[in-house]
């Protein structure tokens, strides 16, 4: 997720690069600003003895009073704030004049350093901020009028225009001095920052600003009048307060995304309404792969930083309408009020996850993102909030499973569906009571045409829902606590199998499949030794198969078990060779010993010359790690003989046999005859040589020794 490490060795020096542009612009700011104050500060000892104290005291308290006590307003999922201070600041510069205006403004500036609630160069920073503002109003009022006048007015009419001027001076100056310093902070483009809700900012400064007029002429009236706006004030700030009380219980602290709470209320709100006008809702569940890399790499607050920019690019992706919401962690969620159909889902989903392609960029740090978002619609996959929020979740995980990006809700993958619920009740007595069936596939040797092993498949028959398909129970097993007992009865049926072909005198290896919770499963290997024993069959008879999905899970604790099986002696072998993410790190360090091509590259061979490539690379890594080769799928002779021509070693697939129960199997292996590529007798000269070097039994010495009669057929 994390940009490469080169990128990262840099990632210092560039950090502190922005945080010394934020250290000059501060300097910048803070210089001139200090000496102008300091400029103030001397007028205002030469003419403070002309102020209206009492005025200014009571403009004072109500600058501190509107600064540490701010309204705070929550709007299209976003909180601001809504400083008064402004208001009586600006009156002080009308009433008081410049030089009282930036002292008072400063010293409200020193208090929060004072009650140790801010760092000093913050607060130096504050008041040489305020008070270039203020400087440059100030001079823009005298400049264009005699404010304030001397008498019982401070202005007049006529000054109205002027005062308008200096306003719009007084707020521009200071959002823009206050605007770049965040913008360097967050390492964002200054004019982007500065236009952001330019509106907003505008309108209510200047409404702020432009009651400073009207208390000003309040207190020339009587100084009485002046608390009356307290009144108004007070009760915009209480219905503030309870506005941003509940926008802040329903909404997300972090991102201020609408909470879970809100937007099950919301999906409540869009399925009732859906249901009256006939028509479909979108709910989906976006979960982040691999987010916690970057808070154990570089902290909580990088990857706070890094949900913020998310949360915002998925809310650009989508339309006004749609909400998109913060459940916790790195776990968001998105309603489609409006939606044709399943189809449109996808494609917004599609776009969700193309917008996350583009890397994020925090400090300097470039991150890429993936994520995995499970799809609901409704009526169709339930017309409840928890329906579709749970086959959300559902299709979530499948999508982060598959690294698919995005999966709809299938109820055939829903392992938490009432028919799967169901089936596991039932597989678990179906194991009890041994009611699972183990059918045979055999494999042979391409050189020799003998019968290098078979390979164990687990089938499931049902008594209501006929044959069940082993990728719907395995999976089913997986994720729970039955896929221990269910390999252990496949190893142990499979085992009882291999002592009675021996007996017969027919020795041929057997294979296994393991699931990944047996790898990480440190007694494992001591219970295949157990049934090794039990049945009195040689390890090296044995064969498991692992698929690489498997090892890469996690390649530390699985490379532990597989370690002690290969110290038992029994083998080794990597299933669905090539559809995985496995590295060759990795590869030449497992103790396997042999690779099985998958089907995908296998079938195709004849007519792909992609596909032959790919199998022919796998064959040559093969040999160099010393490794024997099986093609899976060999369901013709133009295969068979296409992998021969390659040099693969062993074959696997309907062109051979299908899958069948024992009984069947040993019929078929004392009946069936496979002939070679060259056949007669450099096919016979091929079998002879395989035996004499000590391979398996040839298919011809297997019906010898099994004695059987009659044909099998498919």
């Amino acid at each position: 997720m994390v940009a490469p490490i080169a990128a990262a060795v840099r990632v210092p020096a560039a950090r502190l690069r922005a945080v010394a542009r934020v250290h000059r612009y501060v300097a910048a700011v803070a210089v001139p600003g200090t000496l102008l104050l300091a400029w103030q500060v001397r007028r205002a000892m030469l003419v403070g003895q002309h102020w209206s104290l009492a005025s200014l005291a009571l403009f004072a308290a109500f600058v501190v009073l509107g600064e540490f006590r701010p309204i705070r307003l929550s709007r299209r999922d976003e909180e601001e704030e809504i400083l008064t201070s402004t208001t009586f600041t600006f009156a002080i510069l009308i009433s008081s004049g410049l030089a009282a205006a930036v002292v008072v403004r400063a010293l409200v500036c020193a208090l929060p350093t004072l009650m140790r609630r801010k760092p000093l160069w913050k607060s130096t920073f504050n008041a040489a901020q305020y008070t270039i503002a203020l400087v440059l109003a100030g001079g823009s009022l005298r400049l264009l009028s005699g404010v304030p006048r001397s008498g019982d007015a401070h202005f007049l009419t006529a000054d109205l225009p002027a005062i308008m001027v200096a306003a719009f001076v007084y707020f521009a100056v200071n959002n823009a001095l206050t605007g770049t310093a965040l913008a360097l902070a967050q390492d964002a483009p200054v004019l982007g920052y500065l236009r952001h809700d330019f509106v907003f900012q505008s309108s209510t400064a200047g409404v702020l600003l432009a009651l400073a007029p009207i208390v000003v002429v309040c207190a020339e009236r009587s100084l009485l009048m002046v608390p009356l706006f307290a009144l108004p004030m007070g009760a915009v700030y209480t219905s503030a307060s309870i506005a941003h009380d509940k926008h802040q219980a329903l909404h997300d602290a972090l991102t201020n995304l609408p909470n879970r709470r809100l937007f099950r209320d919301r999906v409540n709100q869009a399925v009732v309404n859906a249901r009256r006008s006939h028509t479909p809702v979108a709910v989906m569940l976006i979960d982040l792969d691999r987010f916690k890399e970057v808070n154990d790499t570089l902290g909580h607050h990088i990857g706070d930083l890094l949900l913020q920019q998310v949360a915002t690019r998925l809310q650009e992706t989508l339309r006004e309408g749609d909400t998109i919401a913060r459940l916790g962690g790195d776990e968001y969620a998105v309603l489609l009020p409006v939606v044709s159909g399943a189809v449109a889902a996808e494609a917004v989903a599609e776009k969700l996850v193309q917008a996350l392609e583009t890397p994020f960029t925090i400090r300097s740090w470039t991150f890429d993102i993936d994520a995995s978002i499970g799809i609901a619609v409704s009526p169709e996959h339930g017309d409840t909030v928890d329906a579709l929020m749970q086959r959300a979740d559902v299709a979530m995980y499948v999508a982060k499973e598959g690294r698919t990006g995005f999966e709809l809700y299938s109820a055939d993958r829903d392992r938490h569906s009432p028919r799967r619920l169901a089936l596991l009740g039932d597989l678990r007595r179906a194991i009890d009571h041994e009611d699972l069936i183990l059918h045979y596939q055999p494999k042979a040797d391409m050189r020799s045409g003998g019968v290098r092993g078979v390979e164990a498949l687990l089938r499931w028959n049902h008594p209501d829902h006929g044959t069940i398909p082993p990728d719907e129970f395995i999976p089913l097993a997986e994720h729970t606590g039955l896929i221990r007992p269910l390999t252990l009865f496949v190893l142990d049926e499979a085992l009882a199998q291999c002592r009675r072909w021996n007996d017969a005198g027919v020795a041929v290896g057997m294979a296994v499949n393991l699931s990944v919770r047996n790898l990480y499963d440190p007694s494992f290997a001591d219970e295949v030794a157990g049934l090794l024993r039990k049945w009195q069959v040689p390890a090296s008879q044995l064969e498991l198969e692992i698929t690489e999905s498997v090892i890469m899970a996690d390649p530390m604790r699985a490379m532990a078990v597989l370690a002690r099986l290969s110290e038992l002696g029994v083998g080794l072998s990597l299933d669905d060779f090539g559809v995985g993410y496995s590295s060759l790190a990795y590869l030449k360090r497992l103790p396997v010993t042999e690779i099985k091509i998958d089907k995908s590259f296998v079938m195709n061979i004849s007519h792909d010359e992609s596909d032959a490539m790919i199998v022919r690379s796998t064959i040559g890594l093969a040999r160099s790690l010393g490794m024997r080769v099986v093609a899976e799928g060999v369901e013709t002779e133009e295969t068979w003989a296409r992998l021969v021509a390659l040099g693969c070693d062993v074959a696997q697939g309907y062109y051979l046999c299908r899958p069948k129960p024992a009984e069947e199997l040993t019929a078929w292996l004392a009946s069936a005859k496979i002939s070679p590529l060259g056949g007669g007798d450099d096919a016979e000269a091929a079998v002879s040589a395989g035996e004499a070097a000590g391979k398996l039994p040839s298919l011809q010495e297997v019906v010898r020794r099994l004695g059987a009669s009659g044909v099998v057929t498919e």
